[in-house]
């Protein structure tokens, strides 16, 4: 794809990554990031404008956190997240790691300068609050689900709107994963699969310690509300670790699982296949997929690396390893990306019978104009934050469009969400239009 155009939008925050969100609804753009104070700012444009109409939101006073909930501190967790509801209304939280509920909706339809701040959905359970994700359950209602609690004790709960009241409730009453003040469930999104159903994986992690992962874990759902197994029994919920059918692979705390690799993908049958890493025998650490074959989870090993990953501790910490999702590819064949740090990275050709590497597929030439990818700030471990904008419909469903559009800025690493002794001067927030 090439550039077809660019629009300044702002000087951005550029101390630690944090991620910004940006909605196209029809001929409307919606934009939510930090500005170069790290206030919350959002903007928004008709697609024929080349400017955006730039609003700082007005937060509450956090008295534990000595600051206004709009005020970004420096932790990579407190990204912004949108969406709109099947009346056009602008919803966007964010801004939160183990926060009091920081929660915005416009008054008015398709219009950010009416964002209202909104204290609490329902009021219980909103003072510790993390990962904000907006979905759609199955009939196009909109869904919130959250972290309640902190790393190593939290819960997950789902919210679920009525645009006629403009009120949340709770989708069930309970939490749908409980780590019981032991544990908590680090979780995917849940994903409709090609079977139509809902399918959600996780690990549990026991402390801080991101060493602390373990037990990776599944279940699925045609309505978010029951949950099973996949060996098909019933998930009574809250679902905790003592649910063992819910466990795809029983690894043990320190054995090499991190919440920031785990993937889900499906085969040619629809069966669901979770990758992930972990230490094998020798110590080392390896990807590994397990597929539900006649209800049981199935382990197979797919590297063979030389190489340890040895982490630990709390705070955003940069990854080493990541593997994707399993693909239908061609007839009897899957493909699966991976990245590696010390070892390059690629996508195996995985045999859809026995799920081992015979192969490798050639890599896609990047659709992005090369120099994109090219940081201009004059810092050594500056990085180059991508954005990635949604088009979407009122019922949450994506609008297939032969543009692209694109958010850029910089930024240097995540540093354990401390503050740096030097700070760099702000990066400079673009939009960028692609197309062919």
């Amino acid at each position: 794809m090439e550039i077809l155009s660019s629009i300044l939008i702002s000087s951005v925050w550029s101390g630690h990554p944090v991620r910004f969100d940006l909605l196209t609804h029809g001929d409307q753009q919606f934009i939510a990031f930090y500005d170069a104070d790290r206030k919350m700012t959002v903007g928004q444009r008709r697609l024929s404008e080349e400017a955006f109409q730039l609003y700082r939101l007005e937060g509450r006073w956090l008295e534990a956190r000595g600051r206004l909930s709009t005020d970004l501190e420096w932790d990579s967790h407190n990204s912004i997240t949108m969406t709109l509801d099947r009346e056009g209304h602008i919803h966007l939280c964010g801004n939160m790691h183990v926060d009091p509920l920081i929660y915005f909706r416009t008054k008015e339809p398709l219009d950010v300068s009416t964002f209202e701040r909104v204290d609490y959905m329902v009021g219980e359970n909103e003072e510790r609050c993390t990962y904000p994700v907006f979905m759609r359950g199955p009939g196009g209602e909109l869904v919130f689900r959250f972290r309640d609690g902190k790393s190593g004790n939290g819960v997950d709960y789902y919210n679920q709107y009525d645009e006629a009241g403009k009120t949340w409730r709770r989708l069930v009453d309970t939490p749908i994963l409980d780590g019981m003040d032991a544990m908590n469930a680090y979780a995917r999104m849940p994903e409709l699969g090609p079977d139509g159903q809902y399918h959600m994986i996780w690990m549990w992690r026991d402390t801080g310690d991101c060493a602390t992962n373990h037990d990776i874990s599944y279940a699925t759902s045609l309505d978010l509300v029951s949950w099973s197994a996949g060996d098909g029994s019933a998930l009574p919920l809250p679902i905790t670790v003592e649910a063992k059918p819910s466990i795809v692979d029983p690894v043990p705390p320190g054995g090499g699982l991190i919440n920031m690799c785990q993937s889900l993908g499906f085969d040619s049958r629809n069966r669901p296949i979770v990758s992930y890493h972990k230490h094998d025998e020798e110590g080392n650490t390896q990807a590994y997929a397990s597929r539900l074959e006649s209800g049981e989870w199935v382990a197979y090993k797919l590297s063979d690396w030389d190489y340890r990953w040895e982490f630990g501790g709390g705070g955003s910490i940069g990854a080493e390893i990541r593997v994707g999702g399993a693909n239908v590819k061609e007839p009897g064949h899957l493909s699966m990306s991976w990245w590696h740090l010390h070892k390059a990275e690629g996508i195996w050709k995985l045999d859809e019978e026995t799920l081992q590497v015979v192969g490798s597929y050639p890599e896609p030439e990047s659709t992005l104009p090369e120099e994109l990818a090219r940081p201009e700030m004059d810092y050594p471990e500056a990085r180059v934050r991508l954005a990635h904008g949604r088009e979407i419909k009122l019922d949450g469903s994506s609008v297939s469009s032969d543009r692209r559009y694109l958010l850029r800025w910089e930024t240097l690493p995540p540093n354990r969400d401390r503050p740096r002794d030097e700070i760099p001067p702000p990066s400079q927030l673009r939009l960028f239009v692609l197309g062919q």
